[in-house]
């Protein structure tokens, strides 16, 4: 695997409800994740998770930007302009 890998997960033009449904289930999912993250560790260890306690918030703040331009959108009768990487490294631990 070359130092960095990059994968397209979104690229292409969308409708107002396309465009909604696929960008508000990412953001939606990777909420639930750190909800569940935090939870097990409270759990298990009996304290919060801190990266999820900080993303969690992010991420709503991201959302809520979306919905102003998903609005935005469908007052406008546009169709929107989507595309989204991922770019993946493998780390180096040190143990």
């Amino acid at each position: 695997m070359k130092k960095t890998e990059t994968l397209t997960i979104i690229d292409g033009d969308f409708t107002y409800d396309e465009a909604k449904e696929i960008l508000i289930n990412m953001f939606t999912t990777k909420i639930n994740f750190h909800n569940i993250k935090n939870w097990s560790s409270q759990e298990r260890l009996g304290i919060e998770d801190s990266t999820a306690k900080k993303r969690i918030p992010a991420l709503r703040s991201e959302m809520k930007k979306l919905e102003v331009i998903l609005e935005e959108a469908k007052i406008k009768k546009r169709k929107l302009l989507v595309s989204s990487e991922i770019n993946i490294s493998i780390l180096e631990t040190i143990e």
